[in-house]
């Protein structure tokens, strides 16, 4: 059985269709990269799995457990955690009570919630700003930070929403490595990205979106090899 199926989902707001007829799969321990050109729906699509939109058509499933129409905290208490584009840190708050509001949802222990959340910042390379105000990092380190707090949900799925846009070719390692580290855990890892040359290399499969449909799905080398790809990104 997948851990996440995505089958014939369908978004609209009013007359635009965001997402049409959308489906694919993600196993267990993969990372599956969610590509295509600006507006092709992307977000959209995380955001119905993740239970921010249900999909006006189609179903979603975890683990066989139909998801779509659930609230995004159903959703995170039965494994499904997300980034956003933008990370959204509680700015005034230390790195480590950012991870803690994440942890505290599994645990009502605040000391059990602190230990986990040292661990996590330890875990994506930040344990030693564990104590420095979350709006003093950098981007990258903000970017980090929230993924940090996306694992204190001990997730099956992990949704990252551009993780890496933005950042310079050393953060975009860092960021990678990150990521390698995250499936090893055997968290499998769907990652909404542009920055191409850092998802292909360590993605198992790529889905890729246009116009709200999806026009490839297949390992990182039959995508970049796929003319609808290459049309969507060079034009015709």
């Amino acid at each position: 059985m997948n851990l996440l199926d995505v089958k014939h989902v369908t978004k609209r707001f009013g007359g635009l269709v965001a997402n049409d007829d959308v489906s694919f799969s993600v196993e267990r321990g993969q990372i599956v990269g969610l590509i295509g050109p600006n507006g092709a729906g992307k977000t959209t699509l995380f955001n119905c799995i993740a239970g921010y939109n249900a999909p006006t058509e189609g179903e979603i499933r975890l683990d066989g457990r139909m998801v779509h129409g659930l609230a995004p905290e159903q959703c995170a208490r039965i494994g499904i955690a997300r980034t956003f584009q933008v990370a959204r840190t509680f700015t005034s708050m230390t790195a480590c009570e950012n991870v803690m509001v994440g942890a505290l949802m599994l645990r009502r222990n605040t000391v059990l919630a602190r230990s986990k959340a040292l661990e996590l910042l330890e875990f994506v390379g930040l344990a030693r700003h564990a104590e420095r105000a979350a709006g003093s990092l950098t981007v990258s380190e903000q970017r980090r930070l929230a993924v940090a707090r996306a694992l204190a949900l001990e997730p099956k799925l992990l949704l990252m929403d551009e993780v890496m846009a933005g950042l310079n070719p050393s953060e975009v390692r860092d960021a990678v490595d990150v990521v390698l580290k995250i499936r090893g855990q055997g968290i499998s890892c769907l990652i909404v990205e542009h920055v191409l040359e850092g998802i292909m290399p360590i993605a198992d499969r790529i889905v890729v979106l246009d116009y709200g449909r999806k026009i490839a799905d297949g390992t990182p080398a039959e995508v970049s090899r796929d003319e609808r790809v290459i049309a969507a990104y060079l034009g015709e």
